[in-house]
């Protein structure tokens, strides 16, 4: 793996404080991924006992955030960066608040698959799917935090033009559902819990979209928030309009 392009300093101490806090961002990273990938199997099996983990289990998703941004707030009082340093450091902010954002849409599914488990006589509703979408999101995530570990702009491009494949996917589900209740309203009920879980998993798709957008920001020094993909990719790839 390549290291982030930050600028190197005369201050070591600096340096280490940069990479801890980089460091720290892949580890609450980790921990988001797995409550995402226990979430999903916890629907899929209807697994209540693993869906009250993941519930626990957000909690320490919460405190690595209020930790990394003390940390990022220290550096900006003591070493006051600039340029590239300043954008690592609001790139790392900016990552957490989503990344605390994704522990809590996984807690939502958790709720959901804890519901979905304790009706066992009702069925209905489109699981395979479900768990199909999760696959995909939680490929979507990791992408975005291996584009974020090597500050890869291309990477990031492409998780971001992912995210409309998610979107196409969130939207097929909703029809499904949809289909499900009207063919049988006896299952509107846990319909609705599948829909709110399918709902969840395309906020976390925009969340992954965000981690990439803000590292193009922190390589390229240009928000690309709110501009076409194809403008994105001018800005990562230099090319003029």
């Amino acid at each position: 793996m390549t290291t982030p392009t930050y600028k190197s300093h005369i201050s070591s101490a600096f340096n280490a404080e940069l990479e801890d806090v980089r460091q720290r961002v892949l580890a609450m990273g980790g921990l988001v991924e797995q409550q995402i990938a226990d979430a999903s199997r916890a629907i899929k099996e209807s697994d209540v006992e693993l869906a009250e983990q993941v519930i626990k289990g957000d909690e320490k998703v919460n405190t690595l955030e209020v930790s990394i941004d003390d940390e990022c707030s220290r550096i900006l009082a003591r070493r006051q960066p600039t340029a590239s340093d300043l954008r690592l450091v609001y790139a790392v902010i900016k990552t957490i608040t989503d990344l605390e954002r994704m522990g809590d849409e996984a807690e939502k599914i958790a709720h959901m698959a804890v519901d979905l488990g304790r009706d066992q006589d009702h069925k209905g509703g489109p699981l395979p799917e479900i768990h199909h979408m999760a696959r995909h999101v939680s490929q979507l995530v990791r992408d975005a935090l291996d584009a974020f570990a090597r500050m890869d702009a291309e990477s990031a491009l492409a998780v971001a033009q992912e995210d409309i494949n998610i979107d196409r996917e969130y939207e097929a589900l909703l029809r499904q559902c949809i289909t499900f209740m009207m063919e049988d309203p006896r299952t509107i009920r846990r319909v609705m819990d599948i829909i709110w879980s399918v709902r969840s998993l395309e906020r976390i798709g925009d969340h992954a979209r965000n981690i990439a957008e803000y590292v193009i920001y922190f390589v390229k020094g240009k928000d690309v928030r709110h501009i076409s993909l194809d403008e994105m990719a001018r800005e990562v790839r230099g090319e003029d309009a």
